[in-house]
Order: C-alpha cells, then structure tokens, then sequence
C-alpha cells in the first residue's frame, strides 16, 4: 500500500493540480476526500483543521512529511520522486516554468477560490449573476495576459515539448472558466494546449469527473 495521501475535493484545482502531478510521476496515492460544501464544509471540521489551520485542501501526507499548498508539493515531489520532474533543471527554463505557473495559481486562481465566493454572496450579498461576473473577469483578465506569454513559450505544451508545472497548473484552471461559462474563443493558444494535454492519461485520470468523491456530491 502506499505511503502517500492526498487530503482534497474532487472540484478543487489545486488538489486537481496535485493529482496530476502525481499521475504524472507514475505515483500510486490513496485519497481522502474532505467535501468544501456539504456538512458546512468539511474543511472545517476539527479533525482536518488540526492536519491543515488554514482549511484548505490540498494536503499532501507522504510518510513524516506532511505538506498543503499545491506548488510547494509540486517542488517536493520533484526533490523526492525527480524521474519525472515538473520543473527543468535548466536554470532559465527552470524560473520560466515557475512564473507562469505562478501566474495561473498565485495571481488568477485565489480571487476565484470558494471561501472568497462564498464571502461575496454571504458576507456581501452579492447576487449569484454579479459573483459569476467577478468570476468571469478575474478569468478573463488572467487569461489574456496568460495567451501572450504561451505563444512565445509553446512548443507540444506550454513551455516547449515536455509537460512542466505549468501544465499541471493550466488544465483545472480552465475546467474552473467552463464551469463558470467563460469566453474561451478569445484564447485559441490557452485552448490549444489544453486539448492537448487533456488527451495525455495523467491528466484524464486525475479530472474532476473521474475522482471517487464526484459520484457522491
């Protein structure tokens, strides 16, 4: 049985981020799902509160080491598992890679994060219509800058012919913009890419649809 666990929730892209990774390394992970909607949310619960104070998911538990934060354990996973690296070694290719995944998971994803829609419509009151309008914009905004960077970048996938964190990164946050009904005809690299990559079995493996939790929710 593997050593490896992998805390998150079947529609959450940082722990889609994380499966991917893992599919990619030929990883084999047992999963534990922690629902962020039914039950109040179960990232509230104090059992999984004590494994991550920040209530979210991902966590990744790999023996002694226990870790959140999806591009952290990307770069933990390079270090201990480095068949398949997610990051070049190549020093310019290497913080190329890191930018613009950052770009994807620093800069686009956490305005569309749940707490914080769900902080709009709460908290806010925001009507659904205008919290789907500031999904929408967040998206499209990140994108169009995300487009001019990928052209120059892409060879197969995003930075030349080899899959790269940056990858890992693209694919759940497009699922995150066609749930949300974003306008992706303006991006033809963005959905290029993509199409690519979702036929690649890592990543079919690893999509929402397929996880064991998305039949219960």
């Amino acid at each position: 049985m593997s050593n490896i666990t992998l805390y998150g929730y079947w529609r959450s892209s940082a722990a889609y981020r994380v499966r991917i990774a893992l599919n990619l390394k030929g990883l084999e992970y047992q999963q534990k799902s922690v629902h962020l909607v039914k039950n109040g949310g179960e990232q509230h619960a104090s059992d999984f509160k004590s494994l991550n104070p920040s209530q979210l998911v991902p966590v990744l538990v790999d023996g002694d080491m226990q870790l959140n934060q999806s591009l952290a354990i990307a770069d933990y996973l390079d270090e201990a598992y480095p068949t398949v690296l997610l990051t070049p070694l190549d020093r310019q290719r290497r913080y190329l890679v890191k930018a613009l995944a950052q770009d994807i998971a620093v800069d686009i994803h956490p305005l569309n994060n749940l707490r914080v829609l769900q902080y709009l419509t709460g908290e806010l009151s925001v009507e659904e219509s205008d919290k789907s309008n500031w999904y929408r914009h967040w998206i499209t905004l990140g994108f169009e800058a995300l487009e001019q960077k990928l052209a120059r970048t892409k060879g197969i996938y995003c930075v030349g012919n080899e899959v790269s964190l940056v990858d890992v990164c693209l694919v759940p946050q497009v699922y995150n913009a066609e749930r949300f009904n974003v306008d992706l005809s303006r991006f033809p690299v963005i959905r290029e890419l993509t199409a690519s990559l979702r036929e690649l079995p890592a990543f079919i493996d690893a999509a929402p649809e397929n996880q064991p939790d998305a039949v219960l929710s």
